[in-house]
């Protein structure tokens, strides 16, 4: 079935087309977007019950807290509701400090993916990320049970069920909402998590363009530890933020409202993004571009200040591999394999080959004057 830009793929044998509330069959179509991806999963539960047990459940690789959130909250939903058990699991590291912050605070159950999980768990459940995305470590020829996400994808994904809201502004609302839906108390510490996922993703519900997503918000945001979350907002940083915060300044270059900073060897990926969220900031710039070198691979972040752009088509265009790239709205990343042991040439290569077609495909000139405006030379 399809409801707009909606996607939601069902075969897994349960009727989709209906769902009961109060013991009367309901149309999925009389109902909000949000409310019909709930009654969606929620009937999938249901409907395989003990089947799913266990379940591993899996973020894409460095997970962002609308990631961390989305499979907490399906956890939850998942053993208190339906008595199936799960495992929490990414790949890569947890390395910005508000992240880190989040799983320890909320005390999220959350484990450091192992090639054995793929034998002991017969049921995966993909959020925020899709098979066939090359963010994740889920295997190419397994098929998941369950794929909750909210990025346009190239190939339907391969799953029992699989809801894909691109206007939904967070994953974590997909999930958010079967709790309302479902009923019954919702952990503080869960609803925390669904609070700050919701607002990373939609830029403090900047992003949020639909009424049932906002609601979805409000209603949760009642459960939520206001202390919890501030203190997660607000986390102590390391010096290598820092010191990749100086590094983005100094590299900063300007070309008519866009902004480019090749931040070299980083910590972690997640240092990329969050040097171009901090980037766009800046006044006179509409665009921020940044890359990072992590492990033979050159990661790749581009942010607008305005939502009605599509980052991650833009993103994919200038990939040799468009599934190398993704993401939705303003936001858009991807990152692409250099060498194994990539010498300097070839890392520059790599970053000016994006560079120059970002260039071509944002339309601006390469013989325009660049600025560099954090540095003390200029005003």
């Amino acid at each position: 079935m399809y409801y707009g830009k909606i996607q939601a793929i069902n075969t897994g044998g349960f009727n989709s087309e209906l769902c009961l509330r109060n013991g009367y069959a309901m149309p999925y179509q009389d109902t909000s977007p949000a409310e019909r991806n709930a009654r969606l999963l929620l009937d999938f539960l249901s409907e395989r019950g003990n089947s799913l047990s266990p379940l591993l459940i899996m973020t894409h690789d460095y997970p962002d807290p609308d990631a961390l959130a989305a499979a907490m909250a399906l956890s939850h939903l998942a053993q208190q509701h339906y008595n199936i058990s799960t495992r929490i699991a990414y790949g890569g590291v947890i390395g910005r400090s508000e992240n880190k912050a989040m799983v320890r605070i909320l005390k999220i159950p959350v484990h450091k993916i192992r090639p054995e999980y793929f034998k002991k768990y017969r049921n995966i459940a993909l959020v925020d990320t899709q098979p066939g995305f090359k963010n994740n470590r889920f295997p190419e020829k397994r098929r998941a049970s369950i794929v909750i996400d909210q990025h346009t994808y190239m190939v339907k994904p391969s799953a029992e069920l699989s809801i894909v809201d691109t206007e939904c502004g967070a994953t974590c609302v997909i999930v958010a909402r079967a709790l309302l839906l479902r009923g019954g108390a919702i952990p503080a510490r869960v609803a925390t998590a669904l609070v700050y996922g919701i607002l990373s993703d939609t830029l403090d519900l900047y992003r949020a363009h639909r009424a049932d997503v906002i609601e979805t918000y409000l209603s949760i945001i009642s459960h939520c530890d206001l202390k919890m979350l501030a203190q997660i907002q607000n986390p102590y940083r390391s010096r290598s933020f820092f010191v990749t915060l100086q590094r983005a300044l100094n590299q900063a270059i300007v070309y008519r409202r866009l902004l480019v900073s090749h931040l070299g060897f980083v910590e972690n990926p997640d240092l990329v993004s969050q040097m171009a969220e901090f980037l766009l900031t800046y006044e006179k710039v509409q665009w921020s571009f940044c890359t990072g070198r992590y492990h033979g691979r050159l990661y790749v972040s581009l942010r607008a200040s305005t939502a009605n752009v599509h980052a991650g088509d833009i993103l994919r265009s200038i990939f040799d591999n468009p599934r190398d790239a993704g993401g939705h709205a303003a936001i858009g990343g991807g990152s692409l394999k250099v060498a194994r042991e990539p010498s300097e040439e070839l890392w520059r290569k790599a970053e000016q080959m994006l560079q120059e077609r970002l260039f071509r495909k944002l339309r601006r000139s390469v013989t325009v004057k660049p600025q560099k405006p954090f540095q003390s030379s200029q005003t």
